[in-house]
Protein backbone atom coordinates (compact mmCIF):
# COMPACT_ATOMS: atom_id res chain seq x y z
CA UNK A 1 0.00 0.00 0.00
CA UNK A 2 1.43 3.42 -0.78
CA UNK A 3 1.51 5.88 2.10
CA UNK A 4 -0.40 8.51 0.41
CA UNK A 5 -3.64 6.29 0.54
CA UNK A 6 -3.24 5.40 4.17
CA UNK A 7 -4.91 7.63 6.56
CA UNK A 8 -2.27 8.82 9.61
CA UNK A 9 -1.86 10.58 12.36
CA UNK A 10 2.06 9.68 13.90
CA UNK A 11 4.75 8.05 12.60
CA UNK A 12 7.90 6.69 14.16
CA UNK A 13 10.39 5.75 11.79
CA UNK A 14 13.51 4.51 14.62
CA UNK A 15 11.90 1.49 16.57
CA UNK A 16 13.85 -1.41 17.87
CA UNK A 17 13.12 -4.80 19.02
CA UNK A 18 14.85 -7.82 20.79
CA UNK A 19 15.96 -8.68 17.70
CA UNK A 20 18.50 -6.45 17.95
CA UNK A 21 18.97 -3.90 21.93
CA UNK A 22 14.62 -3.76 22.36
CA UNK A 23 13.40 -5.30 25.09
CA UNK A 24 9.66 -6.10 23.25
CA UNK A 25 9.61 -8.65 20.85
CA UNK A 26 8.43 -7.68 17.47
CA UNK A 27 4.79 -9.12 17.88
CA UNK A 28 4.30 -7.06 20.33
CA UNK A 29 5.34 -3.58 18.91
CA UNK A 30 1.87 -3.15 17.00
CA UNK A 31 -0.51 -3.11 19.93
CA UNK A 32 2.53 -0.41 21.59
CA UNK A 33 2.59 1.90 18.52
CA UNK A 34 -1.36 1.85 18.46
CA UNK A 35 -1.69 2.65 21.94
CA UNK A 36 0.85 5.39 21.75
CA UNK A 37 -1.18 6.55 19.04
CA UNK A 38 1.25 5.90 16.22
CA UNK A 39 -0.19 4.72 12.93
CA UNK A 40 2.86 3.70 10.83
CA UNK A 41 5.94 2.84 12.30
CA UNK A 42 9.45 1.50 10.85
CA UNK A 43 11.45 -1.45 12.70
CA UNK A 44 15.15 -0.53 12.02
CA UNK A 45 17.11 -3.27 14.47
CA UNK A 46 20.59 -2.86 14.33
CA UNK A 47 22.53 -5.37 11.49
CA UNK A 48 19.64 -7.38 11.36
CA UNK A 49 16.38 -7.97 9.33
CA UNK A 50 15.07 -11.33 11.20
CA UNK A 51 12.82 -9.20 12.89
CA UNK A 52 11.12 -7.60 9.62
CA UNK A 53 11.15 -10.93 8.46
CA UNK A 54 8.95 -12.37 11.22
CA UNK A 55 6.64 -9.72 11.52
CA UNK A 56 6.15 -9.51 7.85
CA UNK A 57 2.49 -9.98 6.21
CA UNK A 58 1.50 -9.88 10.03
CA UNK A 59 1.20 -6.03 10.47
CA UNK A 60 2.08 -3.19 8.25
CA UNK A 61 5.33 -1.21 8.83
CA UNK A 62 8.15 -0.60 7.14
CA UNK A 63 11.08 -3.01 7.14
CA UNK A 64 14.09 -1.26 7.44
CA UNK A 65 17.40 -1.88 9.49
CA UNK A 66 20.04 0.99 10.96
CA UNK A 67 23.74 -0.38 9.67
CA UNK A 68 26.45 0.41 12.33
CA UNK A 69 29.47 1.91 9.95
CA UNK A 70 31.77 4.32 9.24
CA UNK A 71 32.13 6.88 6.35
CA UNK A 72 35.74 7.59 6.21
CA UNK A 73 36.86 9.09 9.65
CA UNK A 74 33.24 9.44 10.46
CA UNK A 75 31.24 6.61 13.04
CA UNK A 76 27.65 6.38 12.20
CA UNK A 77 24.67 4.85 11.92
CA UNK A 78 22.81 4.39 8.50
CA UNK A 79 18.62 3.76 8.34
CA UNK A 80 17.50 1.97 5.32
CA UNK A 81 13.87 2.33 4.84
CA UNK A 82 11.69 0.19 2.26
CA UNK A 83 14.44 -2.34 1.95
CA UNK A 84 14.37 -5.75 0.32
CA UNK A 85 14.38 -7.92 3.33
CA UNK A 86 14.70 -10.99 1.46
CA UNK A 87 17.82 -9.20 -1.12
CA UNK A 88 20.92 -11.81 -1.36
CA UNK A 89 23.62 -8.59 -1.19
CA UNK A 90 22.02 -7.29 2.10
CA UNK A 91 21.77 -10.90 3.64
CA UNK A 92 25.36 -11.04 2.62
CA UNK A 93 26.46 -7.96 4.38
CA UNK A 94 24.64 -9.31 7.09
CA UNK A 95 26.20 -12.27 7.78
CA UNK A 96 29.66 -10.49 7.59
CA UNK A 97 28.11 -8.21 10.28
CA UNK A 98 27.39 -10.73 12.19
CA UNK A 99 31.47 -11.69 12.40
CA UNK A 100 32.20 -8.24 12.98
CA UNK A 101 29.46 -8.00 15.36
CA UNK A 102 31.41 -11.53 17.25
CA UNK A 103 34.68 -10.05 17.05
CA UNK A 104 33.75 -7.23 18.98
CA UNK A 105 31.94 -9.15 21.95
CA UNK A 106 34.87 -11.19 22.10
CA UNK A 107 36.94 -8.20 22.60
CA UNK A 108 34.65 -6.76 25.36
CA UNK A 109 33.99 -9.70 27.05
CA UNK A 110 37.80 -10.12 27.73
CA UNK A 111 38.12 -6.48 28.59
CA UNK A 112 35.64 -7.20 31.43
CA UNK A 113 37.57 -9.63 32.71
CA UNK A 114 41.20 -8.17 32.26
CA UNK A 115 40.19 -5.10 33.46
CA UNK A 116 37.93 -5.15 35.63
CA UNK A 117 37.58 -8.70 37.09
CA UNK A 118 34.31 -9.46 36.03
CA UNK A 119 33.91 -13.46 34.31
CA UNK A 120 30.44 -14.13 32.42
CA UNK A 121 28.63 -16.92 33.56
CA UNK A 122 28.37 -19.78 30.88
CA UNK A 123 24.43 -18.55 30.82
CA UNK A 124 25.41 -15.21 30.36
CA UNK A 125 27.73 -16.07 27.76
CA UNK A 126 24.65 -18.36 25.94
CA UNK A 127 22.73 -15.50 26.16
CA UNK A 128 24.94 -13.45 24.74
CA UNK A 129 25.87 -15.91 21.69
CA UNK A 130 22.13 -17.15 20.77
CA UNK A 131 21.06 -13.07 19.85
CA UNK A 132 20.61 -12.04 16.34
CA UNK A 133 22.58 -8.82 16.96
CA UNK A 134 24.50 -8.53 20.25
CA UNK A 135 25.33 -5.05 21.42
CA UNK A 136 27.02 -3.28 24.12
CA UNK A 137 23.46 -2.90 25.82
CA UNK A 138 22.89 -6.67 26.17
CA UNK A 139 26.84 -6.48 27.91
CA UNK A 140 25.21 -3.78 30.04
CA UNK A 141 22.07 -5.05 30.67
CA UNK A 142 23.78 -8.06 32.56
CA UNK A 143 25.54 -5.57 34.46
CA UNK A 144 23.17 -4.11 35.68
CA UNK A 145 21.00 -7.36 36.69
CA UNK A 146 24.33 -8.42 38.73
CA UNK A 147 23.66 -4.83 40.74
CA UNK A 148 26.88 -3.60 39.28
CA UNK A 149 25.13 -0.21 37.75
CA UNK A 150 21.85 1.11 38.27
CA UNK A 151 21.10 1.31 34.22
CA UNK A 152 22.94 0.10 31.13
CA UNK A 153 23.80 3.77 30.59
CA UNK A 154 25.70 3.79 33.71
CA UNK A 155 26.86 0.17 32.92
CA UNK A 156 28.41 1.28 29.72
CA UNK A 157 29.77 4.20 30.86
CA UNK A 158 31.55 2.44 33.83
CA UNK A 159 32.69 -1.03 32.15
CA UNK A 160 32.65 -0.51 28.31
CA UNK A 161 32.96 2.34 26.94
CA UNK A 162 36.96 2.32 27.25
CA UNK A 163 37.27 -1.07 25.61
CA UNK A 164 39.15 -0.55 22.47
CA UNK A 165 37.56 -2.82 19.62
CA UNK A 166 38.82 -1.27 16.90
CA UNK A 167 36.90 -1.09 13.40
CA UNK A 168 33.93 -3.94 13.56
CA UNK A 169 31.98 -0.72 11.33
CA UNK A 170 30.51 -1.57 8.26
CA UNK A 171 32.22 0.70 5.57
CA UNK A 172 29.52 3.16 5.15
CA UNK A 173 30.07 3.35 0.89
CA UNK A 174 29.17 0.02 1.10
CA UNK A 175 26.03 0.08 3.71
CA UNK A 176 24.15 2.73 1.39
CA UNK A 177 25.00 0.75 -1.78
CA UNK A 178 23.70 -2.20 0.00
CA UNK A 179 20.64 -0.48 0.95
CA UNK A 180 19.93 1.14 -2.47
CA UNK A 181 20.45 -1.93 -4.38
CA UNK A 182 17.77 -3.69 -1.89
CA UNK A 183 15.13 -1.13 -3.03
CA UNK A 184 16.23 1.07 -0.04
CA UNK A 185 16.49 4.41 1.02
CA UNK A 186 19.79 5.72 3.21
CA UNK A 187 19.12 8.29 6.15
CA UNK A 188 21.57 9.32 8.31
CA UNK A 189 20.85 8.34 12.33
CA UNK A 190 20.23 10.48 15.01
CA UNK A 191 23.59 12.89 12.90
CA UNK A 192 23.99 15.62 15.79
CA UNK A 193 24.88 12.40 17.93
CA UNK A 194 22.81 9.41 19.47
CA UNK A 195 22.15 8.33 22.67
CA UNK A 196 24.46 9.75 25.38
CA UNK A 197 26.83 11.34 23.37
CA UNK A 198 27.54 14.95 22.96
CA UNK A 199 25.58 16.78 20.50
CA UNK A 200 27.76 18.42 17.42
CA UNK A 201 28.03 22.28 16.52
CA UNK A 202 26.94 23.39 13.33
CA UNK A 203 30.61 24.20 12.91
CA UNK A 204 31.55 20.36 13.63
CA UNK A 205 28.54 18.97 11.54
CA UNK A 206 28.63 21.12 8.71
CA UNK A 207 31.80 19.34 7.33
CA UNK A 208 30.81 15.52 8.24
CA UNK A 209 27.74 16.66 6.24
CA UNK A 210 29.63 17.27 3.16
CA UNK A 211 31.46 14.06 4.10
CA UNK A 212 28.23 11.67 4.07
CA UNK A 213 26.85 13.60 0.47
CA UNK A 214 29.92 12.09 -1.24
CA UNK A 215 29.02 8.26 0.30
CA UNK A 216 25.30 8.77 -1.17
CA UNK A 217 23.21 9.34 2.00
CA UNK A 218 19.75 10.46 0.56
CA UNK A 219 18.34 11.70 3.87
CA UNK A 220 18.47 13.44 7.76
CA UNK A 221 17.39 11.78 10.74
CA UNK A 222 15.93 15.71 11.41
CA UNK A 223 12.87 15.11 14.48
CA UNK A 224 15.01 12.79 17.32
CA UNK A 225 14.11 11.98 20.91
CA UNK A 226 16.95 13.84 22.21
CA UNK A 227 16.92 16.99 19.97
CA UNK A 228 15.13 20.20 20.60
CA UNK A 229 14.03 22.69 18.04
CA UNK A 230 16.97 24.64 17.83
CA UNK A 231 18.83 21.14 16.73
CA UNK A 232 16.19 20.27 14.41
CA UNK A 233 15.31 23.37 13.13
CA UNK A 234 18.86 23.31 11.98
CA UNK A 235 18.96 19.99 10.89
CA UNK A 236 15.70 21.20 8.76
CA UNK A 237 17.16 23.40 6.94
CA UNK A 238 20.77 21.40 5.96
CA UNK A 239 18.09 18.92 4.49
CA UNK A 240 16.15 21.46 2.73
CA UNK A 241 19.70 23.05 1.48
CA UNK A 242 20.76 19.86 0.10
CA UNK A 243 17.62 18.06 -1.60
CA UNK A 244 17.96 15.48 1.28
CA UNK A 245 14.40 13.47 2.65
CA UNK A 246 13.18 14.42 6.12
CA UNK A 247 12.95 11.55 8.73
CA UNK A 248 11.69 11.37 12.52
CA UNK A 249 11.97 8.63 14.83
CA UNK A 250 11.65 8.31 18.69
CA UNK A 251 14.55 5.38 18.89
CA UNK A 252 12.29 3.38 20.85
CA UNK A 253 14.44 0.31 22.70
CA UNK A 254 11.56 -0.42 25.14
CA UNK A 255 12.73 -0.90 28.72
CA UNK A 256 16.09 -0.79 27.76
CA UNK A 257 16.19 3.33 27.17
CA UNK A 258 13.89 6.03 28.45
CA UNK A 259 12.23 6.91 25.46
CA UNK A 260 8.56 6.10 24.60
CA UNK A 261 7.27 5.62 20.96
CA UNK A 262 6.09 8.51 19.14
CA UNK A 263 8.88 11.36 20.76
CA UNK A 264 10.02 12.97 17.88
CA UNK A 265 12.05 16.20 20.03
CA UNK A 266 12.27 17.01 23.67
CA UNK A 267 9.51 18.88 24.01
CA UNK A 268 7.33 16.00 23.23
CA UNK A 269 5.40 18.14 20.51
CA UNK A 270 3.68 16.25 17.48
CA UNK A 271 5.46 16.22 14.44
CA UNK A 272 3.06 16.74 11.54
CA UNK A 273 3.50 14.16 8.84
CA UNK A 274 3.89 16.09 5.81
CA UNK A 275 7.02 17.79 7.19
CA UNK A 276 8.79 13.65 7.15
CA UNK A 277 8.92 13.99 3.49
CA UNK A 278 10.57 10.18 3.61
CA UNK A 279 7.14 9.65 3.74
CA UNK A 280 6.30 10.44 0.28
CA UNK A 281 8.93 7.82 -0.85
CA UNK A 282 7.99 4.64 0.76
CA UNK A 283 5.92 1.88 0.13
CA UNK A 284 4.83 -0.42 2.19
Amino acid sequence: MNLKQKPMNKADLHIHSNYSDGSNTVFELPDIMKRAGINIFALTDHDTAEGCKELDGKADFIKGIELTSICGSIKCHILGYGIDIYNKKLDDLISKGKILRHQKLETRIRYLKEVHNIELTEEELEWLYSRKSVVKTHLANILVKRGLAENNIEAMKKYLDACKTGNTRFDGREAIETIIQAGGIPVWAHPLGGEGERHLTAEEFLPRLGEMLKFGIQGLECYYSRYNFEEINFLLNCARENNLLISGGSDYHGINKDIPPGRLNTEEKTVELKKITLLNKIHI
